[in-house]
């Protein structure tokens, strides 16, 4: 079946697209696949940034000790290289769900046993008017591929965005946070007292997005936060 299925479908490589030839194995071509770069330890053991230590150890960065964030922990799969990004970008702006066997080739060599323990899933909410615009929520897509066994814990619209907020991406770390102040809130009715939560996103970039998610969700009540990323942007 799955011979048949090659000849009418062709597999290709989920970056670049160049058909893969179909006694190889996996959904990047050699050259594509030779550029991913899996997060290892150590890392800082709150926000997960690379940091220098000793074998075994997760220390604290700098900024966490500082700083603390208002989650308990930050962890991401891939660094946001060049192919990840072209990766990230088919599903985000051109709804191109060909990505999706690369995506979860990505997701599944992740250990998802720091989030054994989450009694349920949040996404980063796009504003409706994006949403509109896009067709789907790349983080909510994301959170479905991270946890495919465990579907109901999935609770993509217990958080929203308030505003529709310029883009990140074209800011600043000091004006992501003027951005994003008061932007999200959670859902009238929805109650997160007591509760772990898993807060999914695409891209760990400076960490404004996901604190100022992670600061309502306490505020509503939650136990911790714990945050979950497909991709982390090593140094700006």
């Amino acid at each position: 079946m799955k011979c048949c299925l090659d000849i009418v479908l062709p597999p290709c490589c989920g970056v670049c697209g160049v058909s893969i030839p179909s006694e190889e194995y996996g959904n990047f071509c050699g050259q594509c696949g030779s550029e991913i770069q899996y997060l290892e330890p150590p890392f800082c053991r709150i926000c997960g940034i690379e940091v220098f230590a000793a074998s075994g150890q997760n220390p604290l960065c700098g900024e966490c000790l500082s700083n603390p964030p208002p989650y308990s922990l930050a962890r991401s799969v891939v660094r946001y290289n060049s192919q990840v990004q072209q990766l990230v970008h088919k599903l985000k702006y051109a709804r191109d769900l060909s990505v999706i066997p690369a995506l979860i080739e990505l997701v599944n060599h992740y250990d998802l046993n720091e989030f054994s323990d989450i009694n349920c899933v949040v996404v980063v909410p796009l504003h409706l008017r994006r949403l509109r615009q896009r067709g789907l929520n790349q983080a909510a897509v994301l959170a479905r591929l991270f946890f495919a066994d465990s579907l109901p814990l999935i609770k993509s619209d217990w958080l929203v965005r308030t505003r529709n907020t310029v883009p990140q991406t074209k800011l600043g770390k000091r004006a992501r946070r003027k951005n994003l102040k008061d932007a999200f809130q959670v859902r009238a009715a929805v109650d997160f007292k007591g509760a772990g939560v898993c807060l999914v996103d695409d891209v760990f970039t400076t960490g404004t997005t996901v604190r100022e998610c992670s600061k309502v969700i306490m505020a509503s009540g939650a136990s911790e936060v714990r945050v979950l990323t497909l991709a982390r942007v090593s140094a700006l």
